[in-house]
């Protein structure tokens, strides 16, 4: 009976990491190989202004290392924000906050956990969310 019910444990692991890569893949627009930490998805950037301008260069300061330039993830670090997951009504702006502060277990894919983001402030979060969002609604996220 053990066994059996180590089996069906192992498969249901290994399907739910097999999923995590799939996603990957399907979310691969960039048409770029999978060494290098290479961009995941190819992200159009609008014109900014405001805070998403603002939240540009902050993304620059304390997200492009995981989660690659215009938030287009990176192969290896950390998953595109440009994507549909990260839409508002699946993870809403609070969603973003609360990682920067806390971390966040993964859970969608399989990067690894993402540590607090330190010396951010929640204004410095909001910026960078309006970034993020303008990228989203100029790709058709939402």
């Amino acid at each position: 009976m053990r066994r059996k019910q180590l089996i069906g444990t192992l498969a249901g692991v290994s399907l739910l990491l097999l999923s995590g890569a799939a996603i990957l893949k399907i979310s691969d627009r960039s048409g770029k190989s999978d060494a290098g930490g290479e961009a995941l998805v190819a992200v159009n950037v609008p014109q900014l202004t405001g805070a998403a301008l603002q939240g540009q260069d902050l993304f620059q300061k304390n997200c492009v290392a995981c989660h690659g330039e215009n938030a287009s993830g990176r192969n290896g670090s950390g998953p595109p924000l440009v994507h549909k997951i990260y839409e508002p009504g699946h993870h809403a702006d609070g969603s973003f906050f609360q990682a920067v502060a806390r971390g966040v277990r993964a859970h969608h894919w399989p990067f690894g956990n993402m540590p607090p983001v330190e010396n951010v402030t929640g204004r410095e979060v909001e910026k960078i969310v309006a970034y993020v969002r303008t990228l989203q609604r100029a790709n058709g996220i939402y």
